[in-house]
């Protein structure tokens, strides 16, 4: 049983290691190849835009929740007033970047995976290293980049949405004082609040998108059945590894930036 663990806790290591030097590796070299712009901008659009509607969706919705939750909370105190706050603060420096990494993982990180895992067992990445053509510039650099971009932007219209959402909850239905909603908000939500937001979302964009790339990548190895069932098992670990990624890394975060 301990040699069991043993190797198991080696494999993890192992695998670690693995994923930290693809990661770098691909983000070194997204301009070893012609034509990147064309490719970072088509990532944009799968990443990014194709994500919108979705995030958009979630976000109202868990602002529409979230006031109502909220509000019968305060009430207990007779804290209404303080609503916008704790919308705010809730979804700007935690929900936003969890739901919207999650989302976007649902969507683009599984789609990506399995793209390259279907890739790999039709050897176009063989064929690609015999053009004598980098597989991690051509195909997981520009999906790296455009994650680092996409990512905070998507967290900052849930974000904004979100709070909307608190605000036709709690001002709209539940009758709190628009006044001291937006002023609660304008009051508590400093620029530091806003990074760290930010921070969270970069952190869950480089992590998801390449733990997505590198299971899709080597979905030869990592799968235990070859052909499709393998690289639909490799997009579910994928989409698995990837949450409890944002979930843990957060919790990671969120510990170092309260400290400080």
């Amino acid at each position: 049983m301990i040699g069991r663990v043993g190797r198991k806790g080696i494999s993890l290591v192992s695998e670690l290691g693995e994923l930290t030097l693809f990661s770098a590796s691909s983000l070194g070299s997204l301009f070893l190849q012609r034509h990147y712009f064309e490719k970072l901008v088509r990532s944009i659009y799968e990443i990014g835009v194709r994500c919108i509607p979705i995030t958009l969706i979630v976000g109202l919705f868990t602002g529409l929740v979230l006031g109502l939750q909220l509000y019968y909370v305060l009430t207990k105190f007779s804290s209404e007033s303080l609503l916008g706050q704790a919308v705010a603060l809730s979804i700007i420096m935690e929900i936003g970047p969890v739901f919207t990494a999650i989302m976007i993982v649902g969507q683009a990180g599984s789609a990506l995976s399995a793209e390259i895992g279907i890739q790999r067992n039709a050897e176009q990445i063989d064929a690609l290293k015999t053009m004598r053509i980098n597989p991690l510039a051509f195909l997981v650099s520009p999906r790296l980049y455009a994650a680092l971009i996409c990512f905070p932007i998507l967290t900052a219209m849930f974000d904004i949405v979100g709070i909307f959402g608190g605000h036709l909850t709690g001002v709209s239905m539940l009758g709190v004082d628009e006044g001291a909603y937006w002023n609660r908000i304008y009051e508590s939500v400093s620029i530091t609040n806003v990074r760290d937001g930010f921070l969270k979302a970069l952190t869950f964009g480089l992590l998801t998108t390449s733990i997505c790339a590198f299971q899709g990548y080597f979905t030869h190895t990592k799968a235990s059945i070859p052909g499709a069932r393998g690289v639909s098992q490799t997009t579910t670990r994928a989409v698995v590894l990837s949450s409890i990624a944002i979930l843990a890394s957060d919790y990671l975060l969120t510990s170092f930036l309260l400290e400080k």
